[in-house]
Parts: structure tokens; C-alpha cells; sequence
């Protein structure tokens, strides 16, 4: 067996233990480099819930939006003057009844619906609105060309052949402004 001096033994096992320490701290940084990335990216993923959570961006209002979107497509369905009129009985009722009725389940519908607003666009509320007004308008108008206890189904046919001689249907432009701004959520 070779015989090595005391030195030599010392100085390579001082060698040997700088090596292992040298590699104990490069696996060591690698360590703690490993978990300053997770750290970051927990912290990225918080800040970024925070911000959609200050600017409304979660999968429950997601869905209150759609819902409101939902909601107004069924009144802007529904508040057509084809629609209205075919859903409402003219059979018995003046013209003056027939007319308030009309505008009865317009400001019903409208009013049941007017806490949406709040999902919606200002735009897009404004849009509702004025579907409501027009076609209050419009019945008040046809029903003012008629005798006033006149039979409703004269203002039912009046309503029914003002939407088929002229392309004024507004519900029409706010179904599709509906749905341009419903497909912008999603």
C-alpha cells in the first residue's frame, strides 16, 4: 500500500469536503431558486385573481351577465309588436283596452326586467328602453286612428299590417346588438 504524507491526506480530503460543499450550495441555490419561482407564481396567480376580481371578471358574474343578456333577448322577443299582439286577446276588448293592455305588458315586462340593467351596457339599456318607447309610441298612434270603442281586433290588424308593410322592427336591430355583445362576454 502506497504511503502518503499527512499533508497530502489533509489536503485531499480538504478537496474532497470544498467539493461536496460546493456542490451542497449549487443544489442548495437550485433549491431555493426552484421555490422563488413558485413563490412568484403564486403571486401572479393572486394578483391576476384580484384584478378580475376588482374589475368583475369571475365565472359567477359571468353568468349573472349571460342571465341578463338571456333576459333581455326574451323581452326584446317578447316586447315585438308581431309578438305582443299575438300574445295578447283582442277578442271582447275596445280599442282604448286593447291599447292599455299593449302597453301594460310592455311596462310590465320592461319593469321586471329593469334590474338587469346593472349587467348590461349603458348602450345597450338605453337600446331597451327605447324598444319599450317605440313601440308604445306606435301603438298610441295606430290606436288614434280608430274610434276609441271601437273593436280591439281593428287595432290588432293595424299592428299587425304597420309591421309587415314596414321594416321598422327595432326589436330586430336589439336582438342582434344583444347577442354582438353577449358573444363579446364570451
Amino acid at each position: 500500500m502506497p504511503h502518503y504524507s499527512l499533508n497530502f491526506v489533509q489536503n485531499q480530503l480538504f478537496m474532497d469536503l470544498s467539493a461536496t460543499m460546493v456542490q451542497n450550495i449549487i443544489f442548495g441555490a437550485i433549491f431555493m431558486f426552484f421555490i422563488a419561482i413558485a413563490w412568484l407564481l403564486a403571486e401572479f396567480k393572486g394578483m391576476k385573481d384580484e384584478i378580475r376580481e376588482r374589475l368583475g371578471i369571475n365565472n359567477e358574474t359571468l353568468k349573472l351577465k349571460l342571465q341578463a343578456y338571456e333576459r333581455f333577448t326574451l323581452f326584446a322577443e317578447r316586447s315585438s309588436l308581431k309578438n305582443l299582439v299575438s300574445r295578447t286577446s283582442a277578442a271582447g276588448l275596445s280599442v282604448v283596452d286593447l291599447q292599455l293592455a299593449l302597453m301594460e305588458t310592455l311596462r310590465s315586462e320592461y319593469e321586471y326586467n329593469v334590474s338587469q340593467q346593472i349587467y348590461i351596457s349603458a348602450d345597450m339599456w338605453k337600446a331597451i328602453g327605447n324598444l319599450k318607447d317605440q313601440n308604445i309610441f306606435i301603438i298610441n298612434q295606430l290606436a288614434a286612428t280608430l274610434p276609441p270603442n271601437g273593436n280591439g281586433i281593428e287595432l290588432s290588424k293595424r299592428i299587425l299590417e304597420y309591421v309587415a308593410t314596414t321594416n321598422s322592427d327595432l326589436s330586430a336591430v336589439v336582438l342582434s346588438a344583444l347577442q354582438f355583445e353577449a358573444k363579446k362576454l364570451l
